[in-house]
């Protein structure tokens, strides 16, 4: 077996994966056409994703959000999303959904609930992948929106909403300012975690951490300017989900071979990391291609790929018991891959 296959194939975790990133162009141009929105100019439909920064991906994800109206829109959005996650060996996902990106055409948050879990559960049905989901807060929006947001996710509980994120530009929209926004959440028995240190500098990865008291960090590469902080994640091993198609675009860091790539240097110094593949339509890319360009383009090891798979469960929103399971079903059959490769 090539050792493409075999990365492909390897069972794996996606923890961060927007809904409305894994849109796939021709989906987005035909749910635009068929709500009446007017698409930028492009000669075919993958021009669509087109863009050079973090601003200008979010004028184009608005957009796709924009384009998801009706409860059908969200079911079949997210059955295409999940199916493809399980056709690059993902065997369990923890879904992020923008519902303030879609109160400005008049969706109601029952309504996303309503599509999102039925296409999980068809997923779940037809794939056998399970699936959790996470409502993101639009950081732009400001803290007190961020409360009211997370106030109305726990108002409308279900056993696989597990948790809430906090997402979107980070440039003057500190980690800091959203602390009411997690004690709430924390109350309601949410779990949390935070975009950090993406775009941000340090300070926003440690207060994520430390105000927030988020149990991973979505991103987080420039916790690499701060030496004092890489080693208090080291010791605790709080997870990292990283992306690296995504640093390509988003990021400083544009070329996943250079010796100073953030992901290599929090590999290198041990810090707890597992792939992902973020916005995988909108950056053409999934989280099978992920992993392979790690291991072509960045040179990781076959090894340290695998550790990165199980980090995935360990850093997943599961409980224990299933976590042991699972690490001891997956460490069988990566063992099983790689050793096909030899």
């Amino acid at each position: 077996m090539d050792v493409e296959t075999a990365l492909r194939k390897m069972p794996k975790a996606e923890l961060h994966l927007h809904l409305e990133g894994a849109v796939d162009a021709s989906t987005f141009a035909e749910l635009a056409a068929h709500h009446g929105l007017e698409l930028p100019p492009h000669d075919q439909v993958a021009d669509l994703y087109s863009y050079d920064s973090l601003a200008d991906f979010l004028v184009i994800y608005s957009l796709v959000c924009r384009s998801i109206q009706t409860e059908a829109d969200f079911r079949r959005v997210t059955y295409e999303c999940l199916a493809r996650c399980a056709d690059s060996g993902a065997r369990y996902v923890e879904l992020f959904l923008s519902p303030e990106s879609h109160f400005e055409m008049g969706v109601e948050y029952p309504t996303m609930l309503a599509g999102v879990l039925t296409g999980m559960a068809d997923a779940q049905a037809e794939r056998s992948l399970e699936s959790n989901l996470i409502p993101a807060i639009n950081r732009e929006l400001g803290p007190a929106r961020a409360v009211e947001f997370v106030e109305m996710v726990a108002a409308h509980p279900h056993p696989q909403i597990i948790g809430v994120g906090l997402d979107f530009n980070e440039i003057g929209f500190p980690s800091a300012d959203y602390v009411d926004a997690y004690r709430a959440a924390a109350a309601h028995g949410l779990h949390r975690t935070s975009h950090a240190g993406e775009v941000g500098p340090a300070d926003n990865v440690r207060a994520a951490i430390d105000l927030l008291d988020c149990e991973r960090i979505d991103h987080g590469y420039h916790v690499v300017d701060d030496p004092d902080l890489v080693a208090s994640c080291v010791e605790s091993q709080i997870a990292f989900t990283v992306c690296p198609t995504t640093t390509e675009y988003t990021t400083v860091w544009r070329d996943l071979s250079a010796p100073d790539h953030a992901i290599r240097q929090m590999s290198e110094a041990g810090l707890k990391l597992m792939v992902n593949s973020d916005d995988p339509a909108m950056f053409v890319s999934d989280l099978g291609n992920e992993y392979v360009r790690l291991h072509r383009e960045m040179g990781l090891s076959l090894d340290t790929l695998a550790e990165m798979a199980l980090n995935g469960i360990d850093a997943a929103w599961i409980d224990d018991a299933t976590k042991t399971a699972l690490r001891a079903d997956w460490s069988a059959e990566i063992d099983t891959l790689l050793a096909a490769t030899a």
